[in-house]
C-alpha cells in the first residue's frame, strides 16, 4: 500500500518536481520513497510497508529492465499468480504483490487486468517503447487521477493534490461540477472540481504512447439474478465466500484490525476474522454513541475493542483538514468519524478490515424497501402521479410530502443514487452561475439502460455502484485511511463475493420490512442473530442538532457570508436555509451541509493555497 505520482513530459527539473509531488503524498506511504527518472518519464512512489517490508520496495523492474512499476493497492491472488508466471517461465525476485504486475504485463498484456483479485492502481512505464500504461480496479477501490496540460504533457496520481507540485498544472475551479455536487454531496463522474483533472473509473485503464491517451473499460460489473436457488442455499453459499475473502484479505506480513461499529457488516467482518483488536468511534450524546455496544460484542468474540469518543469541538476543527485530504467536497457528515476511527487504528496496527460494499452488492439501504411500499400508487396513470407530485412539490413539508413527489416520477428519473439532495428548481434559486454542463439523470441514466428489464431494486444498485459507492463510500473510505497512513481492506468488495451476490435475486435480499435478507442469515450464522437483524443506522454523526446550536451554526452562518459564498451563492437563500433549519420549520441539514462542505474546501484549495 502506498501513493503513486507521475508524469511524462521532460523537464530540467523533473527531480525537484517529482519530489514535491511525492511529499504531497508522503501521508500514504510514511516508510519510505522510490522514483525512477528517464527520458520524459517520471515515476514516484511513498510506500507503506504490509508485505515484503523489505524486498517490496518500488519502482521495480523486470528481469531485462525493460518495465518499470509503481503500484498502489494489494494483488489477493497473488501468490497463485506467481505460481502460474513461474511455470510459464518468469523469474521472481521478491516475494512482493508488486512484482506479479511486471511479469503478469509481460505475459498477458492489458488482459492481465482480467486476472487480477484485489484494490490498485498502477503505473508501468515500457522503456523501450516509451509507453505508459496505468488501471485502476474492477470496483475503484483506490483512487487514481490524470491531467493532460496543452503542451501534452501528462500528469497522474493517487491524490490531485500531488499536481499542485507540478509547474505544467494550471490551477482551475470547474465551476459545472458544482450543480451535480448539490445533488449528489459529492463529486460524480469523471470530471472533478479541477478544470482538466479527470479519475480513471473503476475497471479503467490508460495508455499513454506518443502523445495520444487512450481511456477504456475493461470490465463491468452487472447484476444477473438466479432464482434457482433457495434462501438457505444463498445464505450458505455467502458465509463460505465471506470466509474465504476475509483470510484472503488478511494476507500481511503486518498486524491487521477490524473496524466496528453496531451494524451486521462490521461485526460480521470481525467475528470471520479472528483479528486481536477491533476499533470504534462515537459520540458523548448516547444517541449517536456505538461504543458500548461494540465493546460488549468484542467482548462476545473474545478480542479487545478501542473505543475513542469525538467531542463536537474536535469534529468541527478537523473539517479543514479532512476537505483538504479528500481533494473535491464530500458532505458525506460520516466521513468525519471515518477519520478519527482510522486515526485511532493507526496508533495499534498498519491494516484494518471493514463493511464497504456490503450494502450495495446485498441489498442494505433503507431506500431500496421503497419498490414494496404503498404499491397500489404506482397502479395510478403517471400523468396523474405526476400532477399530484408537481402540486405536492409546492406544499409545506409534512409528513408524506416526499413520498407524493418522489412517486410522481419514473424511477430512471427520481433516482440519481443513494443521495439526492436538491432538484434543479432549488439550485437554481441558490446558485448564482446555474450552467450546468450535464444534470444528475445524466450520468445515472447509462446504469438504467445497463439494467433495463430488471426490477427496480437491482436498478438501484447498479446505480449505486457505480455511482454512490465510488464517489462516496469508497472516496473515504481510501482518504481518510491514507491520511492516518493505514491500509484500509474491504473484503466484501471482492470480485469473488460480487459474482456471487450478482446473482442473488431481490426476494432474498430486500422486501417491505428487511435489508440485505440472505446476508444476514448467512451472518447469523456467525453472530447472534439479535446483531445480525439489527435495522441500519448508516454512521450515526449528530450535526443535524448541531446546527440548530448557535455555538455550530454560527460557525456556518460566517461561512454562508464570505466572499467565497458571495462568488457562488445567493448568500440571502443560504441565511434563509439555515434560518429555517434553526426554527424547526424545515429540517435543511443536509443541504446546509452540502453547502458549507463546498464552501470549507474551496478555503482549503483556492483561498489557503
Amino acid at each position: 500500500m502506498c501513493g503513486i505520482v507521475g508524469f511524462v513530459g521532460a523537464r530540467a527539473d523533473m527531480q525537484e518536481i517529482l519530489q514535491g509531488m511525492m511529499d504531497a503524498i508522503a501521508h500514504r506511504g510514511p516508510d519510505g520513497q522510490g522514483q525512477f527518472i528517464e527520458g520524459p518519464a517520471a515515476l514516484g512512489q511513498r510506500r507503506l510497508s504490509i508485505i515484503d517490508l523489505e524486498g517490496g520496495k518500488q519502482p521495480m523492474f523486470n528481469e531485462d529492465q525493460n518495465l518499470a512499476v509503481i503500484f498502489n493497492g494489494e494483488i489477493y491472488n497473488f501468490q497463485e499468480l506467481t505460481a502460474e508466471l513461474m511455470r510459464a517461465g518468469h523469474t521472481f525476485t521478491t516475494r512482493s504483490d508488486t512484482e506479479v504486475l511486471l511479469h503478469g504485463y509481460e505475459q498477458w498484456g492489458k488482459e492481465m487486468l482480467q486476472k487480477l483479485r484485489g484494490m490498485f492502481t498502477f503505473a508501468i512505464w515500457d522503456r523501450k517503447n516509451e509507453t505508459l500504461f496505468c488501471a485502476r480496479d474492477h470496483f475503484g477501490i483506490k483512487p487514481f487521477y490524470y491531467y493532460q496540460n496543452d503542451a501534452g504533457e501528462l500528469l497522474f496520481g493517487s491524490e490531485i493534490k500531488s499536481f499542485l507540485a507540478h509547474p505544467g498544472f494550471k490551477k482551475e475551479l470547474n465551476e459545472e461540477q458544482l450543480p451535480l455536487y448539490l445533488s449528489y454531496q459529492y463529486s460524480p463522474g469523471e470530471d472533478t472540481f479541477f478544470k482538466g483533472v479527470k479519475k480513471l473509473m473503476p475497471a479503467h485503464w490508460l495508455e499513454w504512447k506518443a502523445g495520444q491517451l487512450t481511456v477504456q473499460r475493461y470490465w463491468q460489473p452487472k447484476f444477473d439474478p438466479d432464482d434457482s436457488r433457495t434462501l438457505e442455499e444463498w445464505e450458505d453459499e455467502i458465509s463460505a465466500a465471506m470466509k474465504e475473502s476475509v483470510q484472503a484479505h488478511k494476507i500481511a506480513d503486518v498486524e491487521v484490525g477490524s473496524f466496528l461499529s453496531s451494524g451486521v457488516d462490521s461485526s460480521y467482518m470481525a467475528a470471520l476474522a479472528h483479528v486481536d483488536k477491533t476499533f470504534t468511534v462515537g459520540f458523548a450524546n448516547k444517541q449517536y454513541d456505538e461504543t458500548d455496544y461494540a465493546q460488549e460484542f468484542s467482548k462476545h468474540i473474545g478480542v479487545k475493542n478501542y473505543a475513542y469518543r469525538i467531542t463536537p469541538e474536535e469534529y468541527w476543527a478537523n473539517l479543514g483538514k479532512i476537505q483538504y485530504h479528500m481533494d473535491e467536497p464530500l458532505a458525506d457528515a460520516a466521513s468525519v468519524a471515518l477519520y478519527f476511527v482510522n486515526r485511532e487504528a493507526s496508533k495499534q496496527v498498519k491494516v484494518c478490515l471493514s463493511g464497504e460494499g456490503a450494502d450495495e452488492f446485498f441489498g442494505g439501504y433503507n431506500i431500496y424497501k421503497e419498490p414494496f411500499t404503498v404499491t397500489w400508487y404506482d397502479k395510478i396513470p403517471l400523468p396523474i402521479r405526476r400532477a399530484i407530485g408537481a402540486v405536492a412539490d409546492l406544499l409545506p413539508p409534512v409528513h408524506g410530502i416526499n413520498f407524493l413527489v418522489r412517486r410522481g416520477k419514473p424511477l430512471a428519473e427520481r433516482y440519481i443514487g443513494n443521495t439526492n439532495l436538491m432538484d434543479e428548481h432549488r439550485k437554481k434559486k441558490l446558485l448564482k452561475n446555474y450552467h450546468p454542463g450535464k444534470l444528475p439523470t445524466d450520468l445515472s441514466r447509462p446504469y438504467f439502460e445497463l439494467s433495463k428489464g430488471q426490477d427496480a431494486v437491482t436498478q438501484m444498485e447498479t446505480c449505486d455502484l457505480n455511482l454512490w459507492m465510488v464517489g462516496d463510500i469508497l472516496l473515504k473510505a481510501d482518504k481518510m485511511s491514507m491520511a492516518n497512513s493505514l491500509e484500509l481492506r474491504v473484503p466484501f468488495l471482492d470480485r469473488k463475493v460480487f459474482e456471487l451476490a450478482s446473482h442473488i435475486p431481490t426476494k432474498c435480499k430486500v422486501n417491505a420490512n428487511q435489508t440485505k435478507i440472505a446476508m444476514r442469515g448467512a451472518a447469523e450464522k456467525t453472530i447472534p442473530a439479535k446483531t445480525a437483524d439489527k435495522k441500519k443506522l448508516g454512521f450515526p454523526v449528530p450535526v443535524r442538532a448541531w446546527l440548530r446550536d448557535e455555538q455550530y451554526a454560527g460557525v456556518v452562518r460566517k461561512a454562508f457570508n464570505t466572499p467565497a459564498a458571495e462568488q457562488f451563492f445567493r448568500t440571502k437563500e443560504l441565511n434563509a436555509m439555515l434560518d429555517q433549519h434553526i426554527s424547526g420549520k424545515r429540517d435543511n441539514w443536509r443541504q446546509i451541509w452540502c453547502i458549507f462542505m463546498f464552501l470549507v474546501w474551496y478555503d482549503e484549495y483556492f483561498v489557503k493555497r
